[in-house]
């Protein structure tokens, strides 16, 4: 007899939670770990260090005696980002790079140079600062539903810029900790499908906030009924993704909505990917359901507007429902012998420059310039989907508008990676199922861009079908990391990889 679906998901963690200290401990399974070992090895032997430059290029491993002066500094970082600019530019790489016009590039520089010394923690110095945020804050509630004149404080959508997307989640998440702290909730829990974004994970561990994981529905999206039966007195927030990284579908928001109002939870709605293309991609008559403050339910969302909002890096924008849930995410410190000190988001000083380009970013554009900057990346995702659906060995996955993840029940997904990257292509490599996803933006839109897509993968796929295995590249690491049960091993993987970023 099989134990009930919650108890088999518990017994698994249990077990995965016991190999893991076996394997690090060092007494489980050597053939296992020599293998993990050796595909380990192999990955770091090929990654390149960021200090392995040409002899063009000196390495610097202590300040030098004498300072190289600006313009020998400056013809080095041009020679750096020279080499790297011609793949992104030309198209070959998925998400990562989402404008790259280099008009556009220059006109944000050109902000950010006059903006360079401004610094929003001294407001009183750089009330310009100030504007900037404020204006951007209510720019992009508006687009995601926010009403011109709420009726009540309670329902006046307000926020903060932050860093990135993952610092917006991780406010989000506190601010969500902290109320049911206040509540009485001693212990608040987050509920998130499996597809949410791991920042999802890093706010967790970071707050020391429980997440519950729950399985995705048939169609990839976030299963209602199952993420209901989840909740439980402790739980303070669930999440949806509009859309999800991993797989490109917008979760029903909508239904989650009623769950949150009348299981009287917050909802975060994770528009980090699409805040700044679906508003506009409704606009222009395409399938969007509902998933902003227009739903009742939706008490705060995230959106980075250095993705789509097409702002220089790194910038996000936290949002909520009241002013009063906005408050849970500030720190204030009220005995410090340094004065009276208060910081909205994680930082303390905070690049004004960036709050500067952002809004630079927002305005210049307007609603035609992202509506049309929306029409030709789903026009292009469009042909680019029609042009996997085409390849018989290939499958996508769910019913996405312009992230597209694709795998195979008869090829090896990850060799096809591999043989994408030989052509000079960079796309993302998902696990759980074994899958890739490409990732449109307007550097995709550029003449003959997708069609080289296409074909390059066409042929990629006719290369893996013709070719046995080599046992080299990313398909057996990834291969292994997506099937072995030892998730510490994986997570050693992983960070053995980073420290040689640092190497």
């Amino acid at each position: 007899m099989r134990p009930p679906g919650r108890l088999r998901g518990a017994l698994r963690r249990r077990t995965g939670a016991v190999l893991d200290w076996v394997f690090d401990h060092g007494r489980a399974l050597p053939l296992v770990r020599s293998r993990i070992e050796k595909n380990l090895d192999e990955m770091l032997a090929k990654a390149p260090s960021p200090l392995e430059q040409s002899d063009e290029i000196p390495r610097f491993d202590a300040l030098p005696s004498e300072g190289l002066g600006a313009d020998v500094t400056l013809e080095l970082v041009e020679k750096l980002t020279a080499r790297e600019a011609a793949r992104w530019r030309d198209g070959y790489v998925s998400g990562a790079v989402y404008h790259g016009d280099p008009a556009h590039v220059d006109f944000l520089n050109r902000v950010y140079a006059l903006a360079s010394q401004t610094n929003p923690l001294h407001v009183d110095v750089w009330p310009s600062a100030a504007k900037f945020e404020a204006e951007v804050v209510r720019m992009t509630a508006r687009m995601l539903g926010a009403r011109p004149r709420a009726t009540s404080e309670d329902e006046r959508i307000v926020g903060t810029v932050t860093s990135g997307g993952t610092e917006s989640i991780l406010l989000a998440m506190k601010t969500y900790r902290d109320r049911a702290r206040a509540a009485g909730n001693r212990r608040p829990e987050i509920v998130a499908p499996v597809s949410a974004h791991a920042a999802f994970d890093k706010a967790a561990e970071l707050l020391r906030m429980p997440i519950v994981r729950v399985a995705l529905a048939s169609d990839f999206r976030a299963d209602v009924r199952a993420m209901r039966r989840a909740i439980t007195r402790r739980t303070a927030v669930i999440v949806a993704s509009a859309p999800g990284f991993p797989h490109g579908v917008v979760d029903p928001v909508a239904e989650l909505s009623g769950v949150a109002l009348e299981r009287k939870v917050g909802l975060h709605v994770d528009a980090c990917l699409g805040g700044f293309v679906l508003p506009f991609a409704r606009r222009l008559g395409y399938a969007v359901p509902d998933f902003d403050f227009s739903l009742p339910g939706v008490s705060s969302m995230s959106a980075d507007t250095h993705k789509y909002g097409y702002a220089a890096k790194g910038t996000s924008v936290v949002l909520y429902r009241g002013a009063a849930l906005r408050r849970f995410q500030y720190f204030v410190s009220t005995d410090w012998p340094g004065g009276l000190y208060f910081s909205p988001t994680l930082a303390g000083s905070r690049p004004g420059a960036l709050l500067a380009t952002t809004w630079a970013s927002l305005v210049s554009i307007g609603e035609r310039g992202y509506l049309e900057a929306t029409r030709r990346i789903v026009e292009t995702a469009r042909a680019i989907r029609r042009g996997i659906e085409q390849i018989p060995e290939l499958d996508v996955i769910g019913d996405p508008l312009w992230v597209i993840a694709f795998g195979s029940d008869t090829l090896d997904i990850y060799r096809v990676l591999d043989a994408m990257s030989s052509r000079g292509w960079s796309l993302n490599g998902l696990q759980r199922p074994p899958s890739l996803h490409f990732c449109v933006t307007l550097r995709h839109t550029e003449s003959g861009v997708a069609e080289r897509f296409v074909r390059d993968l066409e042929a990629a796929v006719a290369e893996v079908k013709a070719s046995p295995a080599s046992g080299q590249g990313l398909a057996p690491v990834y291969g292994m990391a997506g099937s072995f049960p030892v998730r510490g091993a994986v997570a050693e993987l992983l960070r053995r990889f980073v420290d040689k970023l640092y190497d």
